[in-house]
């Protein structure tokens, strides 16, 4: 079997754990938790006829990403991005995140999740930034942890990614 690490990054409260009890266990909660340092789940997918175990990295989310956490990111195959689709500084952490990601260990493949799909008559991002960013080559998928929309294809978009197909 083949092991993956994959982190989640984000600022508070996008979603990242959300996504990964979604993913992981088919559950969602409305209680919020803060996640404190770093949450690891396992979950195993069929890619082209192999297991492939991903070993989740929930990292706490944070306003200003400090270098203890950075270390988190040693040996990661890839990273999800999350933003909160009802907050747009979301994204612009999420770019923060991902130049610091890139100085410190380098490019790995990445997704960014738009999340909270659920909550569309709230949205702070609109239809044309989505537009330029998948046309700057970012893939993008909009998702809830919610309602499990875009979920699996989410960690599998990731998984294709660092498998390289």
């Amino acid at each position: 079997m083949i092991q993956k690490k994959v982190c989640m990054l984000g600022a508070f409260a996008t979603g990242k754990t959300s996504l990964v009890a979604r993913f992981v266990k088919s559950i969602f909660s409305d209680k919020y938790h803060t996640t404190v340092g770093v949450k690891i789940d396992k979950k195993v997918l069929k890619f082209n006829e192999q297991d492939v175990m991903l070993m989740l990295w929930d990292l706490a989310g944070e306003d200003e990403f400090n270098k203890v956490q950075m270390s988190y990111l040693r040996g990661s195959a890839g990273y999800i991005l999350v933003v909160d689709g009802t907050r747009r500084s979301t994204l612009d952490k999420a770019f923060s995140l991902q130049k610091n990601v890139e100085e410190t260990i380098g490019k790995i493949p990445c997704v960014l999740v738009l999340n909270k799909s659920d909550l569309l008559d709230d949205w702070e991002i609109d239809s044309n930034t989505v537009e330029e960013l998948v046309n700057k080559g970012l893939s993008i998928i909009k998702g809830s942890a919610k309602t499990g929309e875009g979920v699996e294809e989410l960690f599998l978009s990731l998984t294709q990614k660092i498998m390289g197909a």
